[in-house]
């Protein structure tokens, strides 16, 4: 299997994010944003260690996200959207990876003020 290239959240940076947008389904993820899926294991982390959190979705079926900005942008090189997927609800067959289906259907809501939050560049 291919590693991800991305950023991890810090423990702290995510128990305080926890705090301020509690899970609305039973399978809590956020802990990374994803830069690449399928990266070779010789691709260079990102540099960046800085994000803010811009926005959010809950597609009322089972997946929540929260919407990432690194660099200034949400555009993700693929063309998907930066985000974290926040949680789930796997019994209804829900998978991380529809974060970026739901997020090019739906769109998102961007919130009142962006939160700053720290990275940490990562593969996993």
């Amino acid at each position: 299997m291919m590693p991800v290239i991305g950023w991890k959240l810090k423990p702290d940076e995510r128990a305080q994010l926890l705090d301020q947008f509690p899970p609305n389904w039973p399978d809590v993820i956020a802990d990374h944003v994803t830069l690449k899926a399928h990266a070779s294991s010789k691709e260079p982390l990102p540099l960046q260690k800085a994000a803010e959190i811009v926005g959010s979705v809950d597609d009322g079926e089972g997946l929540q996200a929260l919407i990432v900005s690194i660099g200034g942008s949400t555009d993700r090189p693929d063309g998907s959207t930066y985000h974290i997927t926040w949680s789930l609800d796997r019994s209804r067959g829900r998978k991380a990876v529809q974060s970026n289906d739901v997020i090019a259907d739906r769109g998102w809501e961007p919130l009142p003020v962006p939160i700053q939050v720290e990275i940490e560049p990562a593969r996993f």
